[in-house]
């Protein structure tokens, strides 16, 4: 079985954003990508007000 899930990294652990289908115990292979977000992070030069404008546009959860 395979799964897409979120996890946040924090305290040196990950730690899953929802219930996952596990057993305790269970041993797995983990896969780690970064959002998107944080690919994309630098690519783009900007100057600061067009900065300010991106960051306070809605949809950013």
């Amino acid at each position: 079985m395979s799964f897409l899930a979120k996890a946040r990294y924090e305290n040196h652990m990950l730690k899953p954003m929802q219930d996952l289908p596990l057993d305790e115990g269970e041993s797995v292979i983990i896969e780690i990508k970064r959002s998107i977000a944080d690919q994309m992070c630098g690519l783009l030069a900007t100057d600061a007000k067009t900065s300010e404008l991106i960051i306070d546009m809605e949809g950013w959860d």
